[in-house]
């Protein structure tokens, strides 16, 4: 058997348990750390130059103890022992004992340049020791100086920008926009998609698990283009006629867009069919309504190939959403569109008391910066490429594993129980995430049935950080 060697960390050893994984031994520098067989070893965290300073404030128990008194009931914590992580340094989080943990996750595909990048700190920084806030009112140049970078990075004519402060307001905003544009109210989004949590957006969110049951009006959801589990494969335009569909017998004929995600995120990191947009885009434009793109997730060179999601089927949109790696962790989005759309607001005025705060925009241009400074696309197309074609292998040799899909450092596995079913592998996925918590590796979770791993790491990721990720995996589903 091929023998793995355990992470050498400076943390105190803790016995290791085959069966239930409960706790991972951790090794101090001196030896790499046997399983209870003898003949395995643990994979092994890549070596990092960084140690955080000690932490001497709160426990997490006190932690946990205040979130439970105060913060919203309805906040989940995706361990039996929530984490509590103190600080972060690129692609690496560390909890209050400073045990060190590969961050596959990003804080939800936010983390873009890596945690608390030096330049984006600075940036950060000395806008903060100069001016936190004013208001859009005055002249601001770190939000035009942005606006002027984000406009270079958008196709065809998008060179309008309105900042805001997270996903759900930049798609709250841009589905008004595309309401006013047209005057018409129709939206047609897609099943599974999702775009956020309030009025319209969880309305056009096509998921129960985030879904109240209060008025939702105007929205269609038509069906989700995706290969594996999708009735019509990766046939992109024959999925395209149920938009075309809608328009004919679920609306006036006319309507106000369309707004999707190139890769659904939440919904467990599809991948709309290939040829889908270019034939709804058409569609939706006879209509008279306008495209929008969800690039939340999807954008700001994610996916490696491209910059943007949806340049990967060839279209432009009439409207870019985005917010996440804009701001690699700062409470930042945006709505980029054309000037013609853009003068709808101007009717009435529109003003964002927060959206294009100094602080948040300067740091928005140094993640561009960074991005664009240090490679960061080509890094996550040639990592990501090569992570996926391991996790390709990975699923030759474990039979749970149903479908590996996504690109760049966009990346889903879904797990199930019967390959031919394609039956949800709920619990299995539960039980593997927390097996790679203890052993130093943080992956996401999503999907309606909850059974796919989301892999979305800040996109310094390295060969060695996917290797240690791809051992992990295949040493716990090897036990399973």
């Amino acid at each position: 058997m091929m023998k793995i060697f355990a992470s050498r960390t400076s943390t105190p050893l803790f016995k290791f348990n085959l069966r239930s994984f409960t706790k991972l031994a951790q090794e101090s520098e001196a030896a790499a750390v046997r399983s209870e067989n003898d003949e395995e070893f643990l994979p092994q965290m890549p070596p990092f130059a960084y140690t955080p300073p000690p932490y001497d404030g709160p426990s997490a128990a006190e932690i946990l103890e205040k979130r439970q008194r105060h913060l919203s009931p309805c906040m989940s914590y995706f361990y039996k022992n929530p984490l509590y992580l103190v600080d972060g340094k690129m692609q690496y989080l560390f909890d209050e004992s400073g045990r060190r943990y590969l961050d596959a996750f990003g804080g939800i595909a936010t983390v873009s340049c890596g945690h608390c990048h030096p330049e984006v700190v600075e940036a950060i920084f000395n806008q903060t020791k100069r001016l936190q806030h004013t208001t859009a009112l005055y002249l601001n140049r770190a939000s035009a100086e942005f606006a002027d970078a984000l406009a270079s990075k958008s196709p065809g004519d998008l060179n309008v920008v309105f900042f805001t402060n997270s996903g759900t307001e930049a798609n709250e905003l841009a589905l008004m926009i595309a309401r006013l544009y047209t005057g018409f109210h129709d939206i047609i989004s897609l099943r599974n998609g999702y775009h956020g949590n309030a009025a319209a957006t969880m309305s056009a969110t096509g998921q129960r698990s985030f879904k109240y049951n209060v008025v939702q009006t105007g929205i269609h959801h038509a069906l989700n283009p995706e290969p594996y589990r999708g009735i019509f494969g990766s046939d992109g335009p024959k999925y395209a006629e149920d938009v075309e569909e809608i328009i004919t017998y679920g609306t006036c004929g006319h309507i106000a867009g369309f707004i999707a995600e190139a890769i659904q995120g939440v919904g467990g990191i599809y991948e709309l069919a290939p040829g889908y947009l270019p034939a709804v885009y058409s569609s939706v434009r006879k209509a008279g309504g306008i495209c929008i793109a969800d690039e939340v997730q999807s954008g700001f060179a994610r996916t490696g190939s491209h910059f943007w999601g949806f340049e990967a089927q060839g279209v432009v949109p009439d409207i870019i959403t985005m917010a996440k790696g804009i701001g690699n962790g700062l409470p930042l989005g945006a709505v980029v569109t054309t000037s013609e759309i853009a003068k709808v607001l101007t009717s009435h005025g529109y003003l964002n008391t927060f959206g294009g705060n100094p602080v948040s925009t300067a740091g928005g241009l140094a993640v561009l910066k960074v991005i664009e400074n240090e490679k960061l696309q080509q890094n996550a197309l040639t990592i990501g490429t090569y992570l996926k074609n391991q996790l390709l292998a990975l699923k030759e040799k474990h039979e749970i594993i149903g479908d590996v899909r996504g690109r760049g450092f966009l990346l889903g596995m879904e797990l199930v129980t019967d390959p031919e079913l394609k039956t949800p592998a709920t619990l299995e996925t539960l039980h593997v995430m927390e097996q790679m918590k203890d052993m130093g590796v943080l992956v996401g979770k999503g999907g309606l049935n909850g059974n796919i791993f989301r892999i979305s790491p800040p996109l310094c990721f390295t060969r060695e950080d996917a290797d240690f990720l791809v051992a992990t995996m295949d040493y716990i589903m090897s036990k399973m």
